[in-house]
């Protein structure tokens, strides 16, 4: 179990759904305080944002490498400092942005790209912190944020089972106690079939530690799937429109979808339960809905038993049906009137 604030994270609650703002603030303090509002009003639980600056990403250059050339890209045709240029979360705005979301009762954090991020926002008294998965192999990264000791939450896409290994011993050799490994498929958006939620248990199998789901997909149904596979939490990018643009507004969830995502994830979870044969507290009234031995004719005393007076029918109160071709042939010691459930003593 992890404790971030006051939410409890593990197999034995809902899962911690995370709202990622990431760039769809669109550039505007104002909308991105009405973003929080939304979010809080989901029933969402955490509010990510990133905490970088162009220049702590990239280069100031639009050639090579340093431009966007993939057709498939939703960026393609700028260059990636523009393209943070665009993104990123001016610092001044993080502390109004938390302090809203601590108002509203959810729990703000950020993913820090370098040393200097952390060193800002551990000034700002961040209860957890996040890697993104394009950082999950920058271990002297890692180490630095591993060493504030608050619970660390690392998305592995791309990343292979060695690569992991790596990341999951720098981060607990330099001081993390509590960490929580995402799946997630680094194409945006994802597809279901390219997601492989089946990774989940196997990374928890693995590592020992808290495993859940940082999902680019559409809709909600790979998220409530991974419930079922042991996620413990999840994270989805999140706008007020997606009509309104933005760096990732395509593959975000608005917030209706995520509003019935914590709901249904919540049912998820509720639904795991335990490993339960015969009937449940609640299905012992159904019981008599079962089909069970009754006269359907009337019979007068040794008469024998034939399938056309003694049938199985609804409801339940005579005797299981199992003991019908027992029964077939007995002689009744009593009139029995049609209707009436049939039970042992009604013949011999």
């Amino acid at each position: 179990m992890i404790k971030i604030e006051n939410f409890e994270i593990g197999q034995h609650r809902a899962p911690f759904v995370i709202a990622e703002m990431s760039g769809n603030h669109n550039q505007s303090l104002e909308r991105a305080l009405e973003i929080v509002e939304a979010a809080a009003k989901t029933g969402a639980h955490g509010l990510k944002i990133q905490t970088y600056t162009p220049d702590t990403m990239t280069l100031d250059l639009d050639e090579r490498e340093f431009h966007i050339s993939d057709p498939n890209s939703l960026w393609a045709g700028t260059s990636l400092y523009k393209l943070y240029g665009e993104a990123y979360t001016p610092w001044e705005w993080h502390k109004p942005i938390f302090d809203r979301a601590r108002e509203l009762g959810i729990i703000p954090f950020s993913t820090p790209f370098d040393d200097t991020a952390v060193g800002f926002l551990e000034s700002l008294d961040v209860p957890c912190y996040k890697i993104a998965s394009f950082e999950n192999t920058d271990l002297p990264l890692i180490r630095r944020v591993a060493a504030t000791g608050k619970p660390l939450i690392i998305s592995t896409g791309m990343a292979s089972i060695a690569e992991l290994d790596d990341t999951v011993r720098a981060a607990r050799e330099a001081g993390c106690k509590d960490l929580i490994l995402l799946k997630c498929t680094s194409t945006y958006p994802a597809t279901a079939e390219n997601t492989n939620i089946l990774t989940i248990p196997h990374l928890r199998e693995l590592f020992g530690c808290e495993v859940g789901l940082s999902d680019h997909t559409m809709g909600i149904g790979v998220a409530v799937a991974s419930v079922a596979l042991g996620a413990t939490v999840i994270e989805k990018h999140f706008t007020l429109n997606r009509a309104d643009g933005g760096v990732d507004s395509t593959f975000s969830m608005e917030p209706t979808e995520m509003a019935a995502l914590t709901v249904e994830t919540e049912r998820a979870w509720q639904a795991l339960g335990k490993i339960s044969y015969g009937p449940t507290e609640k299905e012992k009234k159904s019981l008599v809905f079962r089909r069970s031995l009754y006269i359907v004719e009337d019979v007068k005393a040794g008469e024998a038993l034939t399938s056309k007076n003694l049938r199985a029918i609804r409801p339940g109160y005579g005797l299981p049906t199992k003991y019908l071709p027992e029964l077939l042939g007995k002689k009744t010691n009593r009139d029995i009137g049609k209707g009436t459930a049939f039970e042992w003593n009604m013949i011999g």
